[in-house]
């Protein structure tokens, strides 16, 4: 019961903070310079989460050829340039990883 508890008080204020900011935003004007600084949120948060993954998998700093995950990202990355295509640059990154985690 008490999973079923938090599942569902989680579930309702991750809901209400979402409608607050929704409410909000709808009935006050942003000034511009707090909206283009808000664009940026999202690739921050993004780069926060990935970059470390991608260059510190055991911990500790790691450049080299045996860092399986910065070669996938680096190969996420071109096809990312290359195509601009959101589901194509996981699927590529996602099988590089596989592929180099297994063959090399």
């Amino acid at each position: 019961m008490n999973i079923w508890l938090t599942m569902i008080l989680g579930g309702l204020l991750t809901y209400g903070m979402r409608l607050s900011f929704i409410y909000l935003f709808g009935r006050f004007e942003i000034p511009e310079v707090i909206r283009r600084a808000l664009r940026f949120v999202p690739p921050a948060v993004l780069s926060a989460i990935v970059i470390p993954e991608l260059l510190m998998p055991s911990g500790t700093l790691d450049f080299s050829l045996g860092n399986h995950r910065l070669l996938a990202g680096a190969v996420a990355i071109l096809v990312a340039a290359w195509t601009k295509n959101t589901l194509l640059t996981i699927l590529v990154g996602m099988a590089a990883l596989t592929i180099f985690q297994f063959v090399f």
